[in-house]
C-alpha cells in the first residue's frame, strides 16, 4: 500500500541539499518504527518517491512524498510518529493512504505555488508591486535555457498561471507549471521581470517560499483541475496489512539469505581447494629435496 506524506521545510535545513533530505527521512522512517517496504533486490533499500525537489535555500508548506509500507496503523499515529523522529525545520502535516493505481508523486507533479519578497535594500529600482500586472498581460514572456549541448530561447507564458502582487504585504504570488516537461522556476520569472524592464536584479534580491505542490485531477486535454497532491488520498482511521507486500519480501529475504549460504559454501570450496593445492605444493617439495639427496 502506497502512503503520501506531506512536509513543511523551514529555517536552517533550508540549505539541507534534496539528496540529503532523501537521507534524513530514510533514517526518519526507521526512527519512527513505519513499517515500510523495501525493494527485493541483493541491495534492498526504502521504497520511497518525492515529489518536485526543492532548491536550496528555499522553504516550504507543501513538499510530498510516498512510501510503499507493509502495513500501516493511523494517520495521526504514523504522522505523530514520524514528528517525534524528526529534527528542527522539517515538519509533517499529513499522512494519507493514495488509492491502487494512484501514480507516484514525481510523476503526479502538475504546478507549484510560490511566493517571492525582496530583501529589504535588494529592492529593484523599478516599481515592480504596480507593474507586475502589465507584465503578466503579455503574450510572451521569453527566456534563455542553457542545456548541455546548446542554448534555448523559451517562450514561459504558458507556464505561468497566475501572477500576482500583494501591495499589503510587498509579496508576489505566482502559480507555474512544474512538471517534469515544463519545470518553470520563480527565479526564471523574476529575472525575466527584471530584464523585461532593463535592469538585472542583485545577488539573493529576494526570498521564495514554496506555498503547496499541486497534481491535475483534469482528464487529458481538459483544462487545469489543480488540488493540493494530498487530496486524491484519504485519511488512515485504522490499521491495515498488505498481505501480498508481505509476502514478497518474506519471499525476497529468503532468496538473499539462501543467496548468501550458496556464497558462503563457495567461500568455503574455494578455501579448501586452495588449502590443498598449498599441501600438495608441500609435499611435492619435500619429495624434491629427499631425492635430491
Amino acid at each position: 500500500m502506497k502512503v503520501r506524506v506531506k512536509f513543511c521545510k523551514y529555517g536552517p535545513v533550508r540549505f539541507i541539499g534534496h539528496l540529503d533530505v532523501m537521507r534524513f527521512f530514510q533514517k526518519c522512517i526507521r526512527r519512527a518504527g513505519i513499517d515500510v517496504a523495501y525493494t527485493t533486490g541483493f541491495s534492498p533499500h526504502q521504497i520511497m518517491t518525492f515529489a518536485a525537489p526543492l532548491g536550496v535555500g528555499l522553504t516550504s508548506d507543501g513538499e510530498y512524498m510516498d512510501i510503499e509500507c507493509n502495513s500501516v496503523t493511523s494517520s495521526r499515529d504514523m504522522l505523530e510518529s514520524l514528528n517525534r523522529a524528526s529534527a528542527p525545520g522539517i515538519e509533517i502535516v499529513s499522512v494519507v493512504l493514495l488509492p491502487e493505481g494512484a501514480g507516484n508523486a514525481m510523476a503526479s507533479v502538475a504546478a507549484a505555488g510560490y511566493t517571492v519578497r525582496f530583501r529589504e535594500g535588494r529592492e529593484p529600482s523599478f516599481d515592480y508591486m504596480g507593474k507586475l500586472a502589465e507584465f503578466y498581460a503579455r503574450p510572451e514572456i521569453m527566456i534563455t535555457k542553457e542545456t548541455k549541448k546548446n542554448t534555448l530561447t523559451v517562450n514561459i507564458r504558458p507556464g505561468i498561471y497566475e501572477l500576482q502582487a500583494d501591495p499589503n504585504s510587498r509579496a508576489i504570488h505566482m502559480l507555474v507549471d512544474a512538471s517534469s516537461g515544463g519545470n518553470i522556476k520563480p527565479q526564471q520569472v523574476m529575472d525575466a521581470y527584471a530584464a523585461w524592464q532593463g535592469e538585472n536584479l542583485v545577488e539573493n534580491a529576494y526570498t521564495i517560499h514554496r506555498r503547496d505542490t499541486f497534481l491535475n485531477l483534469a482528464d487529458g486535454g481538459a483544462p487545469l483541475r489543480l488540488a493540493p497532491m494530498d487530496a486524491i488520498g484519504s485519511p488512515i482511521l485504522e490499521p491495515l496489512v498488505d498481505e501480498e507486500r508481505i509476502r514478497i519480501t518474506r519471499e525476497a529475504q529468503q532468496r538473499r539469505e539462501e543467496a548468501a549460504e550458496e556464497a558462503k559454501r563457495l567461500r568455503r570450496e574455494a578455501l579448501a581447494a586452495k588449502e590443498a593445492e598449498q599441501q600438495e605444493w608441500k609435499n611435492s617439495s619435500k619429495t624434491q629435496k629427499i631425492q635430491e639427496k
